[in-house]
């Protein structure tokens, strides 16, 4: 077992600062929760490191409750109430998410708003080589990745009640302005290489502006797969989820082929994924292109700069919550660190591409 799968594997006692008074969840979860029968138990999921999240079991059944963190927080931070509805809308659709049952928008119940949804049980991978499988299964789960990416990114957002989800158009202007803004207020140290991202990427924005809904964090960790089979059985963690550019969503996850295997960062660039059965990233993008009718994808070097500014920008915010007192995990500060080199990498594919 790695280090971050064994840090975020499991449940574990409810951290002092955010545990809340049961009885008025139960009381709660009786009057919206249609079949919710208490008594209640309560236990923390150590993985998720911006909204905490319990496993709740009563009478048998298991829901999960996601919920602001305590605290100040950035404007527009720890959306829970965007992912109940994103997760809401995508239940009849071949993309795989769990049953929601309840959003909650009431401090007093808690302490701050939540959401509570089915527990779907089976395995988080924290780690992407996928450890104790043989290689046709590791293939199959990254093809199921991509097929599931390639569906969520064909779903009719306005069929679907998400016409209103996110403002259409200028994608990444918004997201670079969103996260240069976030990434200043949480600053904790003095990054030459974000302040070199946060002046180039503006300006150099490729022309074309696709719109469909994003995840904003699709990676493997925030999957639930079937038990013994290759299969996703749900998408987790829609915080980040918007209309946007499905583009955002493919690069960030084809990041992944790119980072080093350091600092937390489960990466795969120093992995032989052929030996392995991990498709390298060109084949991973021309699997994605024939299931969404894409002929070719033209300047993904800008995209992938933008998603390391990009992740660099959350990294931080982690690094600044630890320094606030809100971040939801211990592991946080380790997280935090991650900002410098995220940056730096961000930068160096800028430079290679003449920027």
């Amino acid at each position: 077992m790695n280090e971050r799968t064994e840090l975020f594997t499991g449940t574990q006692e409810v951290r002092a600062r955010h545990q809340f008074d049961i009885k008025k969840l139960e009381r709660y979860m009786e009057e919206h929760v249609e079949g919710f029968e208490g008594p209640l138990t309560v236990a923390e999921f150590k993985g998720g490191q911006s909204n905490p999240t319990y496993r709740l079991e009563a009478n048998g059944v298991r829901y999960v409750l996601r919920r602001k963190p305590p605290g100040v927080l950035l404007k527009s931070a720890h959306a829970v109430d965007r992912e109940y509805k994103v997760i809401s809308a995508l239940q009849d659709t071949k993309v795989p998410v769990p049953t929601t049952y309840a959003l909650c928008e009431d401090d007093e119940v808690i302490g701050t708003w939540f959401y509570i949804m089915e527990c779907v049980e089976g395995r988080v991978i924290w780690d992407p080589l996928v450890p104790g499988v043989d290689n046709d299964h590791r293939t199959a789960i990254y093809d199921q990745m991509n097929e599931v990416l390639a569906e969520l990114h064909k779903v009719d957002f306005e069929a679907v009640g998400l016409g209103e989800f996110g403002r259409p158009g200028n994608y990444f202007a918004r997201q670079i302005s969103r996260w240069s803004k976030q990434y200043q207020l949480s600053e904790t140290q003095s990054i030459p290489e974000m302040d070199n991202l946060i002046k180039w990427l503006p300006d150099n924005i490729p022309d074309g502006d696709d719109i469909s809904i994003v995840h904003g964090d699709y990676r493997l960790d925030n999957m639930v797969v079937h038990p013994t089979e290759p299969r996703i059985l749900a998408i987790l963690d829609w915080e980040l989820s918007t209309l946007g550019h499905p583009l955002g969503d493919l690069t960030y996850q084809c990041m992944q082929w790119r980072l080093p295997s350091t600092n937390m960062l489960t990466g795969l660039a120093d992995v032989d994924r052929p030996s392995v059965g991990i498709p390298m990233e060109e084949a991973y993008i021309a699997d994605y292109c024939r299931r969404t009718g894409r002929d070719t994808i033209e300047n993904w070097d800008f995209y992938m700069a933008y998603n390391m500014f990009r992740l660099a920008g959350i990294t931080q915010g982690i690094a600044g919550r630890v320094k606030d007192g809100t971040a939801a995990s211990k592991e946080a500060t380790q997280i935090g660190e991650r900002a410098p080199l995220l940056a730096k990498m961000g930068w160096d594919v800028v430079e290679k591409i003449g920027g």
